[in-house]
């Protein structure tokens, strides 16, 4: 029996990566109407003031030259943690119907050179309850560096992608219809889904990191993820304070994309003010994402 299955006994209905969960009326004929992930995607775009985070990591990084924690580690942990307090960002529309993952898991891509034509690697992040900045940030690291160790797969579901990629096109063909049923049903294999990031609650990429702007980037209707988050470069923006003085504050643009069907627009919105409550307040992002957040919605 794995740890998935010792965490949680599974009941009738239950996919191996998720609890069964019955949805209210409209959500559930929309899984019905709208069984098609990229047709109910819904688009997030904001600019949120980092000032406060900048802040903390110049203080955080000193003595630090080759463990620097970043803007990235940080808004995943904000993330995580969002996800632990507000559980319907955990949920995903498959098959038809709806199921809460156990575990939460963020997921991103490492580009092993900064060069037109480099292989990217495919990491899937699993946070756990006794998690902070600190445990996130170097196991983040660490993972990147052993990555770029290497200019070609380094296992997992990279090592799986390279070995579908030299099948022939008819059988490739067939192969992966037999897969997305397998996927309908929730039965697909741990070989399969185990590093995925279409199977992560979180899909994020850190466009600022090549100097990017943060853009829309689209659903799949494979998998189960249902959250795609973008982040660009932290620039310096005029901003009107509550006071009503102006201020030159270092801000970041976002953009996300979500599944309409998993939750509504008042849970979404809620859910990012958590984020930004968390990014004006970085000192929240050392304690447990487990632990109760306080902040007043």
């Amino acid at each position: 029996m794995g740890d998935k299955e010792q965490k949680r006994k599974r009941k009738w209905g239950d996919r191996r990566d998720g609890r069964y969960v019955k949805s209210p009326g409209l959500q559930t004929v929309m899984g019905y109407l709208y069984p098609k992930r990229t047709d109910c995607e819904v688009y997030l775009h904001d600019t949120l003031d980092v000032t406060e985070v900048m802040k903390y990591l110049e203080e955080r990084n000193k003595g630090r030259e080759d463990r620097k924690i970043t803007i990235f580690h940080c808004a995943i942990t904000a993330l995580a943690r969002m996800v632990k307090e507000r559980p319907l960002m955990n949920r995903f529309i498959q098959g038809y119907r709806m199921y809460e993952r156990d575990e939460i898991t963020l997921s991103f891509v490492v580009k092993r050179r900064f060069a037109d034509g480099a292989e990217e690697s495919l990491m899937v992040l699993t946070a756990q309850d006794d998690d902070t900045i600190d445990t996130i940030s170097d196991r983040i690291i660490g993972n990147v560096k052993e990555t770029r160790k290497s200019e070609h797969s380094t296992g997992g579901i990279d090592k799986t992608l390279d070995a579908f990629a030299a099948l022939p096109r008819l059988v490739l063909i067939i192969a992966i219809r037999i897969i997305r049923w397998l996927d309908f049903w929730g039965i697909n294999l741990d070989a399969l889904t185990e590093g995925d990031p279409n199977y992560t609650t979180i899909l994020a990429s850190n466009l600022g990191s090549i100097k990017g702007p943060a853009v829309y980037h689209h659903l799949n209707n494979y998998g189960t993820n249902s959250i795609m988050v973008t982040f660009g470069t932290v620039h310096n923006e005029e901003r009107l304070l509550d006071d009503g003085t102006k201020e030159i504050r270092k801000v970041i643009d976002v953009g996300a994309t979500l599944d309409e069907r998993i939750a509504d627009g008042f849970y979404f919105v809620r859910s990012l003010n958590l984020v930004k409550h968390m990014l004006a307040n970085p000192e929240m992002l050392e304690k447990p994402i487990g632990e109760p957040s306080g902040f007043e919605y």
